[in-house]
């Protein structure tokens, strides 16, 4: 026993040398966020010889890689860009529509750091419910004659994808080109053989980030966080629905699944088909780009006439455009300022931008669920809240099931809504997709959901948060500590 306690013993100073040098990664080589560094350094002392795993795990530094090249395209979207970042930069944007007016730089912005062409042509129906959306997207899958385009951060081989599955291999069957694109991560509970009977009935399928040596994920981070859905390019989906029967209300650990999700008609679906397209061909080591007909076939929508810009943000870029997309509208609001997120985990930026407006006095209503899936995100989440209801921000927790809805609205002016969280983890380290919709009906449309939603709420008082009891303050204190790496 003496030998194995003399083994045991230099496997501990080694590893302490491990982490050592993984520390000195963090400080000096990479360029992380001093909270970020902070954070890994306490990990590293607390759990000598464990830290550095889960540095392996969760640590990786991704950014500046990138894995989604569009050279091709540059040349058909560079003029297109070109003239809107003019038209937007010499205020032109905002003479040639009242819906603009004041968003200029947000615009310009966007065509900037991710090339988001601005589309005015567009119907979008809103969808808070899952059984209607997936009514909805099974009713569209039906119609689909040339192509149908999937892709989800979660499927789960249960009674709904079941029935999404009859419906593609109907098409199939009718030469319709299927094309299925998942999360490893997400997906876990869903067995390779699956995948590939699927494959064996003609619908294509592609994992994003693969396991290795089975279920062994060596990235628990940077996963494909987003929820795409277009067909033949005449509609395509966006938001915060995944494919589960708790997304329609028949899980009863959730309950009633409050989400987001956006069905679009126009000139943006092709904004979405080109994200998916980017994403498949990383995945699947395909060319989808030399496809012709997946470009053609565009509708423009014939009844609401919605601008709006597809943003993408994912950690190969070393800009946060989601992120920066919400401190631009919270910047912009002169009135209030409407947000719900399942995970509130903002850094220091964004933090502040929110505290100034409420400062400023600009209404700040935010909206978190009532319960958690993810204790440690939960008790973090709950404690920036209590920042933002010390400052006078209007904080609720929905109770009528879980809020799953990623989104912020402005002065009933313009909104972002899509597959972002409000937290760290959305803004820098999974790849996500958001719509921002410059249009005062559907904004006002959707602030007025945010209203109906009230009736199903807890109003955080100061009161309240401050009677908490004292485990609960130690859980928020230790998870938020630990929050730049949720």
């Amino acid at each position: 026993m003496e030998w194995m306690g003399q083994i045991l013993s230099a496997l501990y100073r080694n590893m302490l040398w491990v982490d050592m040098i993984f520390a000195i990664i963090i400080v000096f080589f990479e360029r992380r966020s001093p909270k970020s560094v902070w954070a890994w350094l306490l990990v590293m002392v607390f759990l000598p010889g464990v830290g550095f795993i889960f540095y392996l795990f969760l640590g990786q530094d991704m950014h500046k890689r990138k894995m989604f090249r569009i050279k091709e395209l540059e040349d058909k979207l560079s003029e297109a860009i070109h003239i809107q970042e003019r038209q937007a930069k010499s205020m032109e944007l905002e003479k040639m529509d009242k819906n603009l007016q004041g968003f200029s730089d947000l615009i310009y912005y966007n065509l900037q750091s991710s090339g988001a062409v601005l589309t005015d042509d567009n119907d979008v129906d809103i969808f808070t419910d899952g059984n209607d959306k997936f009514e909805a997207l099974l009713e569209d899958l039906e119609q689909a004659k040339s192509f149908i385009h999937l892709e989800y951060y979660i499927i789960k081989k249960d009674e709904l994808f079941e029935r999404i599955v009859e419906v593609l291999e109907r098409k199939v069957a009718q030469g319709v080109e299927v094309r299925v694109l998942f999360d490893a991560m997400g997906s876990r509970t869903v067995r390779h053989s699956y995948w590939k009977q699927l494959r064996k009935k003609g619908i294509r399928t592609a994992e994003f980030f693969p396991a290795i040596l089975g279920r062994f994920q060596l990235r628990i981070n940077y996963r494909n966080h987003r929820k795409i859905v277009v067909i033949d390019n005449k509609v395509a989906y966006v938001g915060g629905f995944n494919v589960g029967k708790e997304y329609i209300d028949r899980d009863p650990k959730f309950g009633h699944w409050r989400d987001t999700h956006l069905r679009i008609q126009g000139t943006a679906v092709m904004s979405l088909q080109l994200r998916f397209i980017l994403d498949w061909n990383y995945a699947a080591k395909e060319d989808l780009l030399a496809e012709k007909k997946l470009f053609e076939g565009l509708e423009l929508g014939k009844r609401d006439q919605v601008e709006m810009q597809i943003v993408s943000s994912g950690p190969d870029n070393t800009l946060e455009q989601i992120r920066d997309n919400y401190l631009r509208l919270f910047a912009k609001a002169k009135e209030h300022i409407y947000i719900q997120t399942p995970y509130f985990i903002p850094d220091d930026t964004l933090l502040d931008t929110l505290l100034l407006a409420i400062r400023s006095g600009v209404e700040v209503n935010l909206m978190i669920p009532c319960m958690q899936d993810h204790p440690f995100i939960y008790w973090a989440t709950y404690s920036y809240v209590g920042e933002l209801v010390r400052a006078g921000a209007n904080c609720y927790t929905y109770d009528n099931g879980f809020l799953h809805a990623k989104g912020v609205c402005v002065d009933g002016k313009a909104f972002c809504y899509g597959t972002a969280n409000m937290d760290i983890r959305s803004f820098a380290l999974n790849f996500e997709v958001n719509a921002v919709v410059y249009d005062k009906a559907l904004a006002e449309k959707m602030e007025a959901i945010f209203r109906e939603d009230l009736k199903d709420c807890t109003h955080i008082t100061k009161e309240l948060y401050e009677s908490r009891s004292l485990p609960i303050r130690i859980k928020e204190q230790f998870c938020r500590l630990l929050s730049p790496l949720l």
